[in-house]
């Protein structure tokens, strides 16, 4: 890859589907990958990082699959500086008509003391042989100096040259643990540019966390000091504290292009239905005042605030809905609505489902419309992303929940394990706890329960019940989520979910010193 040749272009590197991943609880399965996956080459993100090859065998797999999937961007894997890891990403790799291999080593004084236990000589032999051999399988190859915040600069300048000398085109200074503040990593972007004599030849990107809750801006500031890469994630998702929300960082170039003179190529209509995508299959839902994908991101409950809106919207909003993807109807479907009305909505919220999906979404909606007076658009994006997807082993079937202040609780419930319909009745301390026990007596399992929420996805005591599960096994960690007028209801479809997803991530096993 080539220096940009147009120098206010940015190019937007996605990594949800890698780093945003190893966020606990958000494993995803090959069938969602290529949804997210299509779903951000469709928005116009120029670099998808689809994985870590060497991972495991679904990772490959995910990674192989997106290959050959995606045309229009790039298909970026992560390999370690070693030569089985590089060789394994470059045969993920192959089949995409763009494809990347992202290598990376450690370069702070702690992490090669203590992580690599690697002198730094040894460490600058590696760059250029990972990045060599990186080179020798892709044209395109992007070096990262992990923990690159934190690394002295001399040794830094000395790296980033024997990277761009071996043939890497971009260069990613990731501030690893989030501890960078904007002024002092727009400084090392500067000082990279002014110091790195063959700089000329790669472009600057920027990988940032959140821990400080600094990631957006040490990203911008970056920009403005001359990165033309930014590493960022749908809903801000990945390890401990987050990314970079792309959401966040699209949006601020394009609403203050008066001091950010940048474009991007992505294309804005496409966030919500991107965030609500992620959300529902990661289970990790999106607060209410977070940033541009927010539910209240666009609303206004002070009366101050709401005169403004009535006599000017720019009083109050930054930006309008519609350039996030989103409308201002509220009220939308009932029971009377037919197919064509719910497949006009379906496309209006951002869902593009198979035929068969639409018939098992629709079916449930008239369900749900049967019991509920009014559907909004929230419940329908809640019905939609509950539904469940041909890869799961286990799928709810019913539920029928006997409790009150004179009888101990009772559940019984129906579950199709692996094709075959199982039937259990249990008891528990409350009706909750009876429908858990009975999911345990059907599909016995070790893991433990972490975390049990329920809010309502609209107001009203006709409400869909939102429930999220998480449940924690030998260390892996996954979070579910169900929706349904009934709230046990819910919490069986959410315990259901993260059970799916525990058996998804039972089969991987990460390698150590994942990063970045």
């Amino acid at each position: 890859m080539t220096k940009c040749m147009d120098q206010n272009r940015i190019i937007i590197f996605d990594t949800t589907l890698r780093d945003g991943e190893q966020s606990p609880g958000a494993s995803m399965n090959l069938e969602e990958k290529l949804r997210v996956a299509a779903v951000l080459e469709e928005m116009g993100v120029d670099v998808i990082e689809a994985g870590f090859p060497i991972a495991s065998n679904g990772d490959f797999e995910a990674v192989n699959q997106i290959a050959r999937t995606v045309g229009k961007s790039t298909v970026c894997g992560l390999a370690r500086a070693t030569r089985a890891d590089i060789e394994r990403c470059a045969e993920a790799v192959e089949p995409a008509p763009k494809k990347r291999i992202h290598t990376f080593i450690s370069t702070s004084p702690l992490h090669m003391k203590y992580k690599l236990q690697m002198a730094p000589e040894r460490v600058l032999e590696a760059v250029t042989e990972s990045v060599t051999l990186a080179r020798n399988l892709v044209d395109d190859v992007e070096w990262s100096a992990e923990d690159g915040s934190r690394t002295e600069h001399d040794f830094l300048c000395r790296c980033v040259e024997a990277a761009i000398a071996a043939g890497a085109r971009t260069i990613n200074i990731p501030d690893t643990v989030g501890y960078a503040l904007p002024d002092e990593y727009a400084a090392l972007i500067a000082m990279l540019i002014n110091r790195v004599p063959n700089i000329d030849q790669a472009i600057l990107s920027v990988h940032c966390h959140n821990d400080l809750g600094l990631a957006v801006g040490n990203s911008l500031a970056a920009v403005g000091a001359g990165a033309r890469q930014v590493e960022c994630t749908i809903n801000g998702l990945g390890e401990r504290a987050g990314n970079a929300a792309l959401e966040e960082i699209v949006m601020a170039l394009r609403t203050r292009a008066d001091r950010l003179p940048y474009q991007t190529g992505v294309k804005t209509e496409l966030i919500t239905r991107a965030s609500r995508l992620v959300s529902g299959i990661t289970g990790i839902t999106v607060q209410p005042n977070k940033a541009i994908v927010g539910k209240n991101a666009f609303a206004h409950e002070s009366g101050i605030h709401q005169d403004g809106m009535l006599k000017h919207a720019q009083t109050y909003e930054i930006m309008t809905p519609e350039s996030v993807g989103l409308t201002r109807s509220t009220l939308v479907l009932g029971k009377h609505s037919g197919r064509a009305a719910f497949k006009a909505k379906l496309k209006d919220l951002g869902y593009a489902l198979g035929d068969n999906a639409v018939e098992d979404a629709f079916r449930r909606f008239k369900d749900l419309a049967d019991r509920k007076k009014d559907v909004f658009d929230e419940d329908v994006v809640a019905l939609v992303d509950d539904q469940a997807d041909s890869a799961r082993r286990i799928r709810f079937l019913s539920l029928e929940v006997l409790c009150g202040s004179k009888r101990a609780p009772a559940a019984e419930l129906e579950l199709e394990i692996d094709g075959t319909p199982n039937k259990v009745t249990a008891t528990g301390d409350g009706p909750v706890d009876a429908t858990f026990h009975a999911i345990r007596q059907l599909f016995p399992h070790d893991a433990n329960l972490q975390l049990f929420q329920v809010h309502a996805v609209t107001q009203g005591t006709d409400a869909q019940a939102e429930v999220t599960v998480r449940l924690e096994e030998s260390g892996k960690t996954v979070t579910g989520q169900g929706a349904d007028t009934d709230t046990l209801v819910a919490a069986a479809r959410a315990y259901v979910n993260a059970l799916n997803k525990l058996l998804v991530k039972r089969e991987k096993t990460a390698p150590e010193a994942l990063t970045a």
